[in-house]
């Protein structure tokens, strides 16, 4: 849109290098082409803008197969406009004086055109195409449809209008349909990859067979292994034993001999020992013999008196400790008397004996 600012009852326009702007006054074209800028007056200026940059216009349609199935059609054209003066004669391109805006809608007159062409070429080729075919060749044939359809429509030309592309985006049938083709290929896709998982399962069976396989030998492996290992520890072990029991009988061996030479020695000792007591018996019963011989001899000499006298002695000697001795009245009445006649007769003497040896128990 142009800027047009105001002055004093003038105006200024100012326009873009893109807008080709045109200026007649009172039937006579005045201004003429792009990035313009000049004075006018609101009054007698009849201004139109038609822009002359590339533009883009979506348009998405529904058209019908040859097998009666609708499909969506998105497109995008892509046009200019090459003669601006021939199209501000055939498209109200005008614009108000006073604020730069279109009094119509021309680039919406100029989509209805591009996209009802593009329609008629499209719906033309669909129409002969079943949906299938549609589907995978549609949207190149559909371009080139549409190309050749728009370069070759005369009205655009004659209202200045040129189609620089035509690009078609996708071609899409209903939803339902959609979802209906897709699944033979998703089953056989899916198929694919069953096939591929019962492949890898396979495989994977395949290789823990092997490992399995590979164990077992491992395990007889390592079993036979055991057993020679068993059988050498059983060769050692008896080798061994026996290896023991020859330096067991050689220790017993020794034993006994070392038993016997001491049983020898000991015997012998025994011997000399009961030879050397018997000896010293024999001796020492000789020396008791004559020993009590000449105790005999002894005591046959002497008198009976001293023989009292030392059997009272040896008594004395053998008695038990006597703390006190009790003297009766008779006992010492007679002591007494015994003391006052003396030895005189044997009677006496012996009274006085016993006296005496009551006197030495008592002592």
């Amino acid at each position: 849109m142009a800027d047009i600012t105001r002055r004093l009852g003038w105006r200024h326009l100012r326009g873009a290098p893109t807008a080709h702007v045109r200026h007649h006054r009172s039937g006579t074209l005045v201004h003429d082409g792009p990035g313009l800028s000049f004075w006018y007056r609101a009054l007698t200026a009849a201004l139109s803008e038609v822009p002359v940059d590339d533009r883009e216009l979506a348009m998405t349609f529904h058209a019908r197969t040859s097998d009666f199935q609708d499909v969506t059609v998105q497109a995008t054209v892509t046009y200019r406009v090459g003669d601006p003066a021939l199209a501000a004669e055939r498209l109200d391109f005008s614009i108000d004086p006073d604020t730069g805006a279109w009094r119509g809608a021309p680039l919406e007159q100029l989509g209805t055109l591009l996209t009802e062409t593009a329609q008629q070429h499209a719906l033309d080729v669909l129409a002969r195409t079943p949906l299938a075919t549609a589907l995978v060749d549609g949207v190149a044939a559909v371009r080139e449809r549409v190309s050749a359809g728009l370069a070759a429509e005369p009205r655009l030309p004659a209202t200045g209008i040129e189609v620089v592309a035509v690009r078609v985006v996708a071609l899409r049938p209903e939803p339902e349909v959609e979802r209906a083709l897709r699944t033979p290929a998703r089953e056989l896709i899916q198929q694919d990859a069953d096939r591929a998982t019962y492949e890898r399962r396979a495989v994977a069976v395949e290789r823990e067979r092997a490992i399995a396989e590979n164990e077992l030998a491992s395990r007889i492996e390592l079993a036979r292994r055991e057993e020679r290992l068993v059988d050498q520890q059983g060769t050692n072990a008896r080798r061994k034993a026996e290896e023991q029991a020859a330096a067991d009988a050689v220790r017993a061996e020794a034993e006994a001999a070392r038993t016997v030479r001491l049983a020898d020695a000991e015997a012998a000792r025994s011997v000399r020992l009961a030879k050397a007591e018997a000896e010293g018996a024999r001796e020492v019963g000789e020396a008791r013999a004559q020993a009590q011989a000449a105790w005999l001899r002894v005591h046959g000499d002497v008198d009976v008196a001293t023989l009292h006298a030392l059997t009272g002695t040896r008594l004395a000697e053998n008695l038990p400790r006597i703390d006190s001795v009790t003297v009766s009245p008779d006992v010492l009445t007679g002591l007494l008397v015994r003391l006052g006649h003396g030895n005189g007769d044997g009677r006496g003497h012996g009274q006085a004996d016993g006296a005496g040896d009551g006197h030495g128990d008592r002592a």
